[in-house]
């Protein structure tokens, strides 16, 4: 099963009182090294349980206990390293990195974001005291910055998926035409109105180009594209990319 050659494992359930069991192991065969230990069986049954109740806002079957989240975080970082969680979900990772002195960046693609995850870490600043607040003392304060990527072809995708008619997939369709960005080997001839409106509704997504679905920093510049921006997050963009410019 490991380095070890042993061909099983055992497992100890936690004692009355204890939160962890034991797991045990042999020494590996490639090294006679020791170091420092920690619990390879770990029961966050009860975390689980009542993990609905953390963080203010609703996740159903989605949320990891603070807790358990502030374990691994503590045993694989220091205070101010900087934690990426690239599936944020209702931020639980980027709470408990708050309130335990870390540095965090979190990305999302769900529309949740908005009504989960960034209302619950502005929930934080204030001082929200459930999960493991009171065990680290959290006072509130800290801050982040939120950014969305700047839509290109993706709003066309969301006019398309919206659509509830042909006349408004043509409407699309043509404004597609001016300044969308459609895939190099799309056959535009294939465009066939008599279609049913699924057939039609997917063609038009298939022919967007799905590598410009939002703009890249490097198009700032382009007057086509900065008149669509205010001078906020020009200034914004900017300074967030100026090492890489530097």
């Amino acid at each position: 099963m490991g380095d070890d050659k042993v061909p099983y494992r055992l497992f100890e359930l936690p004692k009355n009182g204890n939160k962890n069991g034991l797991y045990y192991q042999g020494m590996p065969t490639s090294t006679d090294v020791t170091y420092k230990q920690y619990s390879n069986f770990l029961n966050f049954m009860n975390k689980y349980n009542t993990v609905n109740n953390e963080g203010v806002f609703e996740f159903r079957n989605g949320k990891k206990p603070e807790e358990y989240i502030k374990f691994f975080i503590e045993l694989f970082t220091k205070k101010d390293d900087l934690v990426l969680d690239f599936f944020m979900g209702s931020a639980t990772t980027q709470a408990v990195a708050m309130k335990i002195n870390r540095r965090f960046i979190g990305i999302e693609q769900m529309d949740y974001i908005n009504t989960i995850s960034v209302p619950r870490l502005q929930k934080v600043i204030e001082g929200e005291q459930g999960g493991i607040s009171k065990d680290v003392n959290w006072q509130g304060g800290g801050s982040f910055v939120y950014a969305e990527l700047f839509e290109k072809n993706t709003g066309f995708i969301k006019d398309i998926l919206n659509a509830e008619t042909i006349d408004d997939l043509k409407k699309v369709y043509s404004i597609m035409l001016e300044v969308g960005d459609l895939d190099f080997r799309a056959d535009l001839s294939k465009i066939d109105w008599t279609m049913s409106f699924k057939d039609n509704q997917k063609l038009l997504i298939k022919i967007i180009d799905k590598n410009q679905l939002y703009f890249n920093y490097s198009e700032i510049d382009d007057n086509e594209v900065s008149e669509w921006l205010t001078d906020e997050e020009i200034a914004f963009n900017k300074n967030f990319y100026e090492d890489l410019e530097g």
